[in-house]
């Protein structure tokens, strides 16, 4: 194979991504554009695309170009390929000169007709998070030598460790989110609770029992009427007599 110059001095770390990006999709839009672009260098055009597989259907996740995205497409549509083969057998997959390819014959047409002439599928080290492979293409054959090689392997390592850091992360906004939540759910069935001791002299049991009868006479949940109750009561005097 020929030698391609990378400059290897241009791959972002993935961890200040990571925590730049406001969300995964443009953390995953970032790592790709970045990665193509820094493969690029010197070389010829290429472009990438994270591919996950799903129990249904795979999906392109994030992609640098639309030939990427539409490369990936090509392959869920016949069912094969090298990248869908590196994300199903946890290998990679080399296709180093589609003009002379004989495995895949739908999707080396397709490439060929998008000026594709070679391709690789690198499976990403998810753990048990999920099953996905990076994708690399590009306009110029066995366009993947030693260094070139390398360059992506490294990048595939630090983007299959971003993701479980992004997963994780998320996971944990999630808990956050819904402790918060329930913490704000409880303290406004409390606060409700204390203002219909105070209104009806009773004890906090009755107070309780008076707030679930209110909620299921007016089928709505206990949480939402006690947040109505604390709203009331901060905009002025309020009554919990619940008449009709």
């Amino acid at each position: 194979m020929s030698s391609h110059p990378v400059d290897e001095s241009s791959m972002v770390p993935m961890y200040d991504l990571l925590v730049e990006s406001r969300d995964i999709g443009e953390l995953l839009h970032e790592v790709v554009s970045t990665t193509a672009e820094s493969l690029s260098a010197g070389t010829g055009k290429m472009g990438c695309a994270i591919m996950l597989l799903r129990p249904k259907r795979p999906i392109t996740v994030a992609s640098s170009d639309p030939v990427a995205q539409m490369m990936d497409e090509v392959q869920y549509h016949s069912g094969d390929g090298p990248c869908l083969t590196a994300a199903r057998e946890d290998r990679m997959v080399y296709l180093p000169d589609t003009r002379s390819e004989t495995r895949w014959p739908d999707y080396r047409q397709a490439a060929l007709d998008a000026g594709i002439l070679s391709a690789i599928g690198l499976p990403l080290d998810l753990g048990q998070e999920a099953v996905a492979a990076l994708n690399v293409y590009a306009d110029h054959p066995e366009a993947f030598d030693g260094s070139t090689l390398g360059v992506v392997q490294q990048h595939a390592v630090n983007l299959a460790a971003s993701l479980r850091l992004a997963v994780r992360l998320a996971r944990h906004r999630d808990i956050e989110n819904d402790l918060k939540s329930a913490l704000a759910s409880r303290t406004d069935i409390d606060l409700a609770v204390g203002i219909i001791m105070g209104q009806h002299r009773c004890s906090q049991g009755q107070a309780v029992e008076i707030l679930r009868q209110e909620s299921n006479r007016r089928n709505v949940k206990m949480r939402a009427l006690a947040t109505d109750i604390v709203r009331q009561v901060g905009r002025g005097p309020a009554s919990t007599h619940f008449e009709d």
